[in-house]
């Protein structure tokens, strides 16, 4: 008896083995978006166009993509098919004709707005989100980037990481989570505590429910800082006192999804002045 169930454990365990999902195939999205991306904690494949076409200045500043102006497309597997949510950094002039190409592909769109004041040229921001076969979501992306100026196809390479003009090490300390250079830019990304889903489906971080907060170097430990804060409604008029004691600027304040639990409000934010400074208000 007990060779008998030593052989139902094993052949258990090797059925268990043998169905074991396999990784999802993201070779065919990077094919019909036009570029690769990289596959983000809680297996979020997420594909970057950053807007460097764009020549955006703010208060004096001249916006690198990495801090404002970064379209990004994410995509999670589910059931065999794919869901895709990101945000598209459009000229006003770009985003109807965007809207329409993907409402014709069956992706929605879940908020349309500003993420700062006064930024000129004025740029919009394009919540969408979509469901179904993952590579015709794709096609339906690259058809309605392709109708913009955003750059296409595969980056450049990549150039020598240059170091950031900021006090990286203290900056990770005082907001508690290490910070990671980007174009320029030291990026910080902060996870809320609690499980975001939507339609019964986990949103992770890394498709866009972490709180954002960038520096870009300004020299002399100066920095401009923007992003935003991922609150559910109790904590945003609190947060809005803690930002203005500061100096830090509200720019917005919206949804950027339809109908995830728990309900989530977006604070973006700006200001220029001691990195350290700034780092501690938010």
């Amino acid at each position: 008896m007990r060779a008998l169930r030593s052989i139902v454990l094993f052949a258990s365990t090797v059925f268990l083995i043998n169905a074991a999902p396999k990784p999802f195939d993201w070779t065919p999205i990077a094919d019909a978006l036009g570029r690769a991306g990289a596959v983000q904690p809680g297996d979020v494949y997420k594909v970057a166009f950053p807007r460097g076409d764009l020549a955006v200045t703010l208060d004096g500043v001249s916006i690198k993509p990495a801090l404002a102006l970064g379209s990004w497309i994410a995509f999670k597997e589910d059931g065999g098919k794919a869901m895709t949510m990101g945000d598209l950094v459009l000229l006003p002039a770009e985003v109807n004709p965007v809207i329409a190409e993907l409402q014709k592909g069956g992706i929605e769109q879940s908020a349309l707005h500003n993420h700062l004041i006064d930024e000129s040229p004025r740029v919009m921001y394009m919540h969408f989100s979509g469901h179904g076969d993952a590579v015709a979501l794709a096609r339906t992306l690259h058809a309605a980037l392709s109708l913009t100026a955003t750059p296409m196809g595969p980056p450049s390479p990549p150039k020598a990481a240059a170091s950031i003009d900021l006090p990286a090490a203290d900056l990770d300390r005082i907001i508690g989570h290490p910070g990671k250079a980007n174009g320029g830019v030291d990026q910080f990304s902060v996870p809320r505590a609690e499980r975001i889903t939507e339609h019964g489906m986990e949103i992770p971080p890394s498709m866009g429910t972490a709180t954002a907060v960038n520096f870009q170097p300004l020299g002399e430990g100066r920095a401009a800082i923007t992003g935003d804060f991922v609150m559910i409604a109790s904590e945003v008029n609190p947060v809005i006192r803690a930002l203005q004691k500061g100096g830090v600027r509200v720019t917005a304040i919206h949804s950027h999804m339809l109908e995830e639990q728990p309900r989530l409000f977006f604070m973006h934010f700006w200001a220029t002045g001691d990195a350290i400074k700034l780092a501690t208000t938010v």
